[in-house]
């Protein structure tokens, strides 16, 4: 077998062929500066992590739903493809239709426009083609809360003779009482709380950082389970100052998948439905503090939401109770 070089001019690069001539591989991007979906995709999520603060939970539902539109596209044009069109966009938002609800569709579509958004703006495409996609038309469904009574009964429900169910109570009362969201919970340190001052910091999304206050009654509980795992804290972390606020049986950090897990098994236990979350217990804070009096723009801030117009979707758990009071009470109504 003879091998062959090839010297096309003087400064460039040998070809090497295995009986002919073979052309030279170029593995640098087109002239346009695109590159492959995979590339930009990776390039995006980069970005929501290093630049934005997102968290990882955030990142990888946004990865989920980049990539399930990158297999539509390469499976529609049999490879891979880097500047899907607007009628590409409309062929895969299409192809969801029957198959996810409306809710889902519309966070996919948010993705993606987000997604090309971030291209354009970059300068690796020259427009963004979800731009001009009209997002669908969503209902306003009033947010999962519970009543006063049905919130007492899950408060009742851990077990205090034991450091678990001490900690089971103490979580859940931190919840009612500063109505935050469950990473913000289980990202809780010790040095997180002031005992003194009644107050919680919690990071929210974007590494955004609030103050909130906290309940007497809640730092009861909170005390009595940092009593009970002192030993355990002590063991595994050498340091009874420092560390994650909920542990474990292990004695690491408690996750919010377990968080979510551990108030279903309560709100089941109670008699109460199994749709309860984490988030259940932040709607009913933030409607409990509004039947209370409470004005939207303090609840907005208690909430840590960037909109007033996010919290406003609680407004209508209130006029609709509000609604039932006045057909009930009203000689005319």
């Amino acid at each position: 077998m003879v091998l062959l070089l090839f010297f096309d001019s003087p400064g460039s690069p040998a070809r090497v062929g295995k009986g002919k001539r073979m052309e030279e591989k170029d593995n640098s991007e087109p002239a346009s500066g695109y590159m492959d979906l995979t590339g930009q995709i990776g390039r995006f999520l980069a970005y929501l992590k290093s630049e934005r603060g997102y968290s990882g939970h955030t990142v990888r539902g946004y990865r989920a739903d980049l990539e399930q539109f990158r297999r539509f596209v390469e499976a529609r044009e049999e490879g891979t493809v880097s500047d899907p069109d607007y009628r590409v966009l409309r062929e895969y938002l299409g192809s969801l239709h029957g198959r996810y609800k409306r809710t889902t569709i519309a966070r996919k579509l948010s993705a993606v426009r987000s997604f090309f958004g971030f291209l354009e703006k970059r300068g690796l495409r020259r427009d963004n083609p979800a731009a001009d996609v009209a997002t669908l038309k969503q209902g306003k469904p009033i947010p999962t809360y519970l009543p006063v009574d049905d919130m007492f009964r899950l408060l009742e429900g851990p077990d205090q003779e034991n450091p678990l169910g001490l900690r089971d109570l103490a979580m859940l009362e931190i919840l009612y009482s500063c109505g935050l969201r469950v990473s913000e919970l289980a990202g809780l340190d010790l040095g997180d709380v002031d005992f003194e001052q009644r107050l919680v910091r919690a990071v929210g999304k974007g590494n955004r950082e609030r103050v909130v206050p906290v309940g007497r009654t809640a730092l009861r509980a909170l005390g009595r389970y940092l009593d009970a795992v002192r030993g355990m804290r002590k063991k595994v972390w050498q340091d009874e100052e420092n560390g994650p606020m909920f542990l474990n049986h292990r004695g690491g950090r408690l996750t919010t998948r377990s968080i979510a897990r551990l108030i279903k098994k309560y709100a089941t236990t109670c008699g109460l439905t199994s749709d309860i979350s984490p988030h259940a217990l932040r709607h009913t804070f933030a409607t409990h503090l509004l039947d209370g009096g409470a004005d939207l723009r303090s609840v907005q801030e208690l909430l840590g939401h960037a909109s007033l117009s996010t919290t406003q979707k609680y407004t209508h758990v209130t006029l609709d109770r509000l609604m039932e009071v006045y057909d009930k009470a009203h000689p005319r109504r």
